[in-house]
């Protein structure tokens, strides 16, 4: 089947190979209320314990904005929301006219076109689960760590590496391609699939939903995400830690994924960086 032939002359960091992220952005927004704005204020709140009051905020990979407008809640002097997708950016702006029009800018741009010098530094770059979506996730990531200030922050949440990958990239890359009738079969298999097991294991499935909303998320747009996000890499927590070290930064906190089949899907480890006030960004 063509679908399943893997050509290795598309360039993935190309918009058009990429799934329509906007559109489940721009539908997921209308589901945004105070109770997910919390959610996500909490989420900031839990990676940046020490606040981010006046601090300058780029949000890599913007999605809706909400974690934009969570970061402008919590104070951020500034906050420049970019994502590849010009859906993502329309939505982005209509959410963020909850907040002051002057301290926030929204444009459609991707990292690999981001440098010190044309987008500047910030205090906080920001990019969850978003870089390894990008083709390309490990110059994506040195990409946007040269967009972090001498002492800045830098956080980011990357896919972590299942025994599963391979198959999950093939579901992933035919999924993307398929109508949106073929979509809602496989979504609905899958979800019939995962509250069986988890019933079998004498789990709520009813948990997982409650997991996703803690981020401020939906569950319906987040199958949706998960199914169809292609590109699609991955990573241990050791290689992160390992690289982004070298690139001049310092571990300041980490939520990890434990190693797992990934029958169901994978889940984000999460890092905050620091970085050496004399060697980031160089």
């Amino acid at each position: 089947m063509e679908v399943l032939r893997e050509d290795h002359r598309v360039d993935l960091t190309d918009r058009k190979t990429h799934f329509e992220f906007g559109e489940n952005w721009r539908d997921y927004s209308k589901t945004i209320d105070t109770v997910r704005i919390e959610s996500a204020v909490q989420g900031l709140r839990k990676l940046f314990p020490n606040g981010i009051a006046g601090k300058t905020f780029l949000d890599i990979g913007c999605g809706s904005g909400l974690h934009s407008l969570a970061a402008l809640l919590l104070g951020a002097s500034s906050v420049l929301a970019t994502d590849i997708d010009e859906n993502s950016i329309v939505t982005t702006r209509m959410v963020l006219e909850r907040a002051p029009r002057n301290q926030w800018q929204a444009r459609t741009e991707s990292v690999f076109d981001m440098t010190p010098a044309t987008t500047g530094q910030f205090d906080i770059v920001y990019s969850w689960g978003v870089l390894h979506h990008t083709g390309k996730m490990w110059q994506a990531i040195e990409t946007a760590a040269k967009l972090v200030k001498p002492g800045g922050q830098f956080a980011l949440a990357i896919y972590a590496t299942t025994t599963l990958d391979p198959a999950w990239k093939l579901e992933k890359r035919i999924y993307s391609r398929s109508p949106k009738a073929l979509q809602g079969i496989a979504r609905m298999v899958f979800i019939s699939a995962l509250f069986s097991a988890e019933l079998l294991r004498g789990r709520n499935p009813i948990e997982r939903i409650t997991r996703t909303r803690a981020r401020g998320m939906n569950s319906s747009h987040d199958l949706h995400d998960w199914l169809g996000g292609y590109p699609y890499e991955t990573a241990t927590a050791g290689e992160l830690y390992d690289r982004i070290r070298a690139m001049g930064f310092t571990e300041e906190r980490s939520f990890l994924i434990p190693p797992s089949l990934g029958l169901f899907g994978a889940g984000n480890h999460e890092f905050v960086f620091t970085a050496d006030k004399t060697t980031a960004s160089q």
